[in-house]
């Protein structure tokens, strides 16, 4: 990442993070909540956190550092943003853990070989400049046989590239959603790689946003707005879900998914 490109990095999450109040950071929803279906299937293949030593790359607001630390994970978070690990480590405080934190790009983590059994790493990939340095992070921090997940959007929706057309103002201007290209770049780096993608009819959420519920994307982050639902708010959105189950798993239609949820082995 050059100098320039990591400095709008750092301002921009800095901005962000002094602009969030911890209240308003949902934890337990980010993995709970029906919308989390990538964080769900997550869980279920983690298994048992309990001891595991884990590194979140990218952590941001520090929700998914917090509740990996209550499951009984040791965590360690990294962000390129200070503001951003600052904000992580007294969100779990404000929860009753600990977290360690530790500024640093994913490019170069700042952390010794073989240390860490689980890396996690959300929303973070299409923001790097360059994923195979990345990949070789993360693959040099994990235990042998260690195991890293990751989620991060699609470039193939015309709906969601329409959104990130419009949603300026809360995203980057550097970021790149990911590419088949990229799957196939993960697979050279660990073995056992494999995928699943989320998102396609249940992206009607964000269109009642904007159509019926008249928020514009630069006036609120959707994909954080989507933990502020209930299950009674979303009883019409719930069997859309079960159509998705099926959508996500029929080749070349999956590709029009928002997100992509990678896993693979040291």
């Amino acid at each position: 990442m050059d100098s320039s490109q990591q400095q709008r990095e750092i301002d921009f999450h800095n901005e962000w993070a002094n602009s969030t109040s911890l209240d308003k950071v949902r934890v337990a929803e980010l993995f709970e909540s029906p919308v989390a279906m990538e964080n769900r299937w997550i869980l279920h293949c983690m298994g048992d956190l309990k001891g595991k030593k884990l590194l979140d790359i990218g952590a941001g607001l520090g929700e998914s550092s917090v509740y990996f630390a209550l499951q009984g994970a040791q965590v360690t978070c990294t962000d390129i943003s200070p503001g951003m690990v600052e904000l992580a480590q007294r969100l779990a405080l404000h929860h009753g853990t600990t977290i360690e934190g530790i500024v640093t790009p994913g490019e170069t983590i700042e952390a010794a070989d073989g240390q860490f059994d689980i890396v996690y790493i959300a929303n973070t990939i299409h923001h790097v400049s360059s994923k195979e340095k990345l990949f070789s992070e993360i693959h040099r921090v994990l235990k042998p046989n260690g195991r890293f997940f990751s989620i991060d959007p699609l470039a193939y929706n015309p709906v969601i590239n329409v959104y990130r057309n419009m949603a300026t103002e809360v995203r980057t201007e550097d970021e790149a959603p990911l590419s088949l290209a990229d799957l196939d770049l993960v697979k050279r780096h660990f073995r056992n790689v494999q995928h699943r993608e989320f998102w396609i009819a249940t992206l009607l959420l964000f269109l009642k946003y904007y159509l019926i519920d008249r928020v514009h994307p630069n006036q609120e982050r959707y994909w954080k707005r989507i933990f502020e639902e209930t299950t009674t708010s979303l009883a019409w959105w719930l069997p859309i879900r079960s159509l998705d189950s099926v959508l996500t798993r029929i080749p070349l239609v999956k590709l029009l998914a928002w997100n992509i949820v990678m896993w693979g082995e040291k």
